[in-house]
């Protein structure tokens, strides 16, 4: 079998309707992680579509119970060919958002895929039902090529709580590093640059909430009778938030700014336009840091953004001076941010500028993570798109938003490759979600080049990666 053969068969199998068929029956199942009442659609989705799928392709399976929501419970399968071959760990999650089926347009819901042009409308046919979809069809199509074998070991692991923050991911990782011991990690989450342009990206930017608040008394007093004598906490917070961030939407902690971008990283982001369509927003030019592209605001830098901001009763204002006020904002940012000290960071740079009276606390945070891009698999997965898709591939160093990589690289130390099969205008988390056909197909034929190379040459391909990390390290 060659890899040219593999490929038109590939093809031919997509083009048959078969592929459409199975995300079809998976995007019926409604299994919507933030509802109560899904969670038979929760079993189902595991039990009845993904389990039968893994099993004949010889994947053992191996239901870990989550310790943080017993009803969103993991599966892990797994196909061990020979303990000396390379191993990869795939990842997916099977549950999705509401499916707000009352909002979707005339003609369209949710739970049914309904074909239109080159888009494929149904939930979780983005996100991310479609997307791992693919991956294990690509799995698939080289179990079959190769006579019964992949030509490496394979772990696929699969959630259903993604889409209520990933909880209890992190400690099933750390409590069973050595069932999910891999290699290398390769899975398909968010979306591509554009629908054109294949895309390989590296990791994603970090996020961490933080609380501001000011209690300055219990109760709200009379604006006539005291205005002027009385701090009013609402005016207070908003001048503190101000000193964080100014007008122009520049962070202003010195402290938590990440580090000066440099010529590696200029020139990868170089060849990366973000891309504005009909129905998203259009860019403010003067907006965010100064002397960099929306591509490197994006892509390399880190944002402070104010989420909400409460004080009085804004549904029934009072002519009254508010007791307190309370905003609550989140600092997205890429690697080598000092960000696990931002509650000390925030309280000495606005203790500095006069509001020691502003309380901070941390709700929640993820690390930023980032595959280095000189790592040579990093260049054979470039390569190996491009000759697929006849296209450049586009190479994002993290994502803007935040996926749960950083289990994933951090917990089991593995080297991240994650190549999306969806593109920015698809409807995510939103009406009328919707896959490209183009995109899935192309996704596929890609995703089997990768995982033939894989069988081919992994040994070559992961002792090259560690070859990196030993000459990185000495030169540390």
């Amino acid at each position: 079998m060659t890899i040219d053969r593999l490929l038109a068969q590939t093809a031919a199998w997509f083009d048959s309707g078969e592929f459409k068929q199975t995300l079809a029956r998976r995007v019926a199942i409604r299994s919507e992680s933030q509802r109560e009442d899904r969670d038979a659609e929760i079993q189902r989705y595991l039990h009845q579509e993904i389990a039968p799928a893994m099993q004949a392709l010889g994947f053992e399976l191996r239901p870990i119970d989550n310790p943080q929501a017993p009803l969103r419970p993991f599966l892990l399968a797994s196909r061990i060919e020979d303990a000396a071959l390379p191993t990869l760990l795939c990842y997916g999650h099977g549950d999705v958002v509401f499916g707000d089926d009352e909002n979707w347009r005339e003609g369209l819901t949710p739970w049914q895929l309904t074909e239109e042009g080159d888009r494929w409308y149904g939930r979780g046919s983005a996100d991310n039902k479609g997307q791992h979809s693919v991956n294990i069809a690509a799995l698939e199509q080289v179990f079959q090529a190769r006579g019964g074998r992949l030509g490496f070991n394979c772990k696929f692991l699969f959630e259903m709580g993604e889409e209520i923050s990933s909880p209890g991911l992190a400690q099933i990782c750390r409590d069973n590093q050595a069932l999910l011991s891999a290699d290398i990690f390769i899975a398909s989450d968010g979306p591509r640059l554009s629908a054109e342009r294949p895309t390989l990206f590296l990791g994603s930017r970090g996020a961490v909430n933080v609380q501001l608040s000011i209690n300055a008394r219990d109760r709200d007093y009379h604006s006539g009778n005291w205005g002027g004598l009385l701090s009013n906490p609402g005016t207070q917070l908003a001048n503190a938030f101000a000193s964080l961030v100014n007008q122009h939407g520049q962070l202003q902690v010195a402290a938590l700014k990440p580090p000066a971008l440099t010529e590696e990283v200029r020139e990868i982001l170089s060849d990366i336009s973000v891309q504005q369509s009909e129905q998203g927003p259009q860019l403010d030019p003067h907006w965010g840091e100064a002397g960099l592209t929306p591509t490197e605001r994006l892509y390399g830098w880190n944002t402070l953004e104010l989420l909400s901001f409460l004080t009085g009763n804004p549904a029934r204002p009072m002519n009254a001076i508010p007791g307190s006020a309370t905003a609550v904002c989140q600092l997205r940012f890429v690697v080598g941010t000092d960000w696990e000290n931002i509650e000390h960071h925030l309280r000495e740079h606005l203790a500095a500028r006069g509001f020691g009276q502003v309380e901070v606390k941390l709700l929640r945070g993820s690390p930023a993570t980032r595959l280095d891009p000189r790592s040579p698999l990093v260049g054979w997965a470039l390569e190996a798109m491009r000759q697929v898709s006849g296209k450049k591939p586009a190479l994002l160093l993290n994502l803007g938003g935040s996926l749960p990589n950083d289990v994933f690289a951090h917990i089991l130390n593995l080297p991240t490759l994650w190549v999306p099969h969806s593109y920015p205008a698809c409807g995510q988390h939103a009406v009328d979600e919707h896959m490209l056909q183009s995109i899935a197909r192309e996704g596929l034929l890609m995703m089997t080049r990768l995982l033939w190379d894989l069988g081919e040459k992994g040994d070559e391909l992961i002792a090259g990666h560690r070859r990196f990390q030993q000459q990185r390290g000495a030169a540390q």
